[in-house]
């Protein structure tokens, strides 16, 4: 653009000069060698340019001229050169779609054309055509080599890093990112990969310091930086809570402050405080926690924090169901501690409230346990237990798949940071046949449903009981699920109820019929009289 503009001026500005001239006639002489030579001065003016003209243009042709063999040359040779990098790059190509025998043939066809030394992608290419070839230990040489020279040194330790990854060597592929973090800090996978090495080790000191770098090297966002941080510090926590609960307190504290909805930091800072004997503190972390998300665990840390009676478990769960009074973890709190304290009915209610909310194995695990706690009825507890088995699982911490009781700030899988979700693992988890379902455990237990009596309250006689002939005894039904019941017995088979004994009370069911129902009571009716 800047050269269009001068070429313009300098038009503008020869053809303001000849029109200068024009604007001023005058006649020009010249005596040279006896010859008086006379011309106008726009004459003179014209032959001045058109001299200058051609001794520009002799000079243009005289060096195409001189400087023609190199032009020739450079010509040719970027033609190679051109010709060259299309091969490099069909290589390239190829060896990302798995074509071999192309990706060979263009490396072949690029060293023909373009010198190793001037273009380091040559490398790279010989070398992953190595890999697609199967050829892994050349590739590893090649990469090797590559680590040795400054200006493909990334790269290599890169290759060598993922080489070994694949290979399962772990301490290799360690030190191959710890490698590459001290020659070029600022590269992100070598610094991720260090860091979950680091905190893997244990070593979590470095880890953070390694953290902080990278936010100044690479200018991290400030909420992903925080959140590492606070991961790594929770995990620094956990490391340090049995010898040393004041430090672990204090790095739990610090996490909490970065990433305020980390769980795991809560549950550790309030063990440290009642390892302090501070009990107060414990419980004020573990209901800021709750405030913002209700959880099992905290729910399940703040009911059983500083220990005391059944009671006092008790109060602390309603306590929490003032917090959060529509949440599952709320009710389920309530129901646990209540059954704890012998308080069915209450246990039954908010069993069933949470039930209602959120069909989970442990609400029905928890009707199951509060049915034999308090009436032994193994046709009901028989039911609540099939009703587990088919219910959705509970929420449990979750990494690649794989399901943990407890938080790590890393995946035992992928080594990878903060990998840990609290979520329902629908698919069944590996080992899971070894470590067996609670419910179905529980099940199996039970004894053989024809050894199983169904205890009915006797009620109160009015007057001195009198004898009754009974035909036939009235099967007693348990149905292990609320769908098919069983047939109602024949009229025949049971002697009709005497007037003196009260009649039995249904048991309102929770979900459809109740488990063990007797089927359709049959009315009375005068002797003699048809039943339909």
């Amino acid at each position: 653009m800047i050269r269009i503009l001068v070429f313009i001026a300098f038009v503008l500005a020869v053809g303001y000069g000849f029109s200068w001239l024009a604007d001023r006639p005058g006649d020009l002489f010249i005596i040279w060698q006896g010859q008086r030579i006379e011309m106008t001065l726009m004459t003179a003016a014209v032959l001045v340019s058109v001299l200058i003209a051609s001794v520009m243009l002799v000079w243009w042709v005289i060096r195409a001229i001189w400087t023609s063999p190199h032009s020739v040359t450079r010509y040719f040779r970027a033609r190679k050169r051109d010709r060259g990098y299309q091969a490099l790059s069909t290589g390239l190509i190829a060896v990302g779609s798995g074509d071999a025998p192309l990706a060979r043939r263009m490396l072949d066809r690029t060293k023909g054309l373009i010198r190793a030394d001037s273009e380091p992608l040559i490398h790279l290419l010989e070398a992953q055509a190595l890999l697609i070839e199967g050829k892994t230990e050349d590739a590893r040489k090649k990469f090797e080599a590559m680590a040795e020279d400054p200006e493909t040194r990334e790269l290599g330790l890169r290759g060598l890093y993922l080489e070994a990854q694949r290979l399962g060597a772990h301490e290799a592929a360690r030190h191959y990112a710890e490698k590459a973090v001290e020659k070029a800090p600022h590269l992100p996978w070598a610094a991720e990969a260090t860091l979950e090495y680091r905190t893997q080790a244990g070593r979590f000191d470095d880890a953070i310091r390694l953290l902080e770098t990278q936010r100044v090297l690479n200018g991290m966002d400030r909420k992903t930086h925080d959140r590492k941080k606070a991961v790594l510090l929770a995990g620094r926590a956990l490391s340090r809570l049995d010898g040393d609960p004041k430090g672990a307190r204090e790095d739990a504290v610090h996490a909490l402050k970065l990433s305020p909805d980390l769980v795991a930091a809560s549950l550790v800072a309030a063990k440290a405080y009642l390892r302090e004997d501070n009990q107060r503190k414990a419980l004020s972390v573990l209901e800021q926690a709750w405030k913002l998300t209700p959880h099992a665990q905290v729910a399940s840390a703040y009911v059983d924090a500083g220990g005391g009676s059944a009671a006092d478990k008790l109060r602390r769960a309603q306590r929490l169901e003032g917090m959060q009074s529509h949440a599952y973890e709320s009710l389920y709190a309530v129901a646990s501690a209540a059954l704890g304290a012998r308080e069915f009915a209450l246990a039954r209610a908010k069993a069933e409230a949470a039930a209602r909310i959120d069909d989970r194995e442990s609400a029905f695990l928890l009707m199951a346990d509060i049915e034999e706690a308090e009436t032994g009825d193994q046709g009901r507890v028989r039911h609540w237990l099939a009703q587990a088995l088919r219910a959705p699982r509970d929420p449990e911490w979750v990494a690649d798949g794989q399901a943990s009781d407890v938080w790590l700030p890393l995946s035992p899988v992928s080594g990878k940071l903060d990998a840990y979700e609290w979520k329902s693992l629908q698919r069944a988890r590996p080992g899971a046949i070894e470590d067996g379902n609670r419910a179905a455990e529980a099940f199996s237990r039970l004894p053989d449903r024809s050894e199983s009596v169904v205890r009915t309250p006797e009620p109160a006689p009015v007057a001195p009981p009198e004898p009754v002939v009974v035909a036939a005894a009235e099967p007693a039904a348990a149905s292990v699920a609320p769908v098919s019941p069983p047939p109602a017995p024949a009229p025949a088979q049971s002697a009709p109820r005497k007037a003196s004994q009260p009649a039995e009370e249904p048991v309102q069911p929770f979900f459809g019929r109740p488990p063990d129902d007797p089927g359709v009571k049959q009315p009375k009716a005068a002797d003699g009289a048809r039943l339909f």
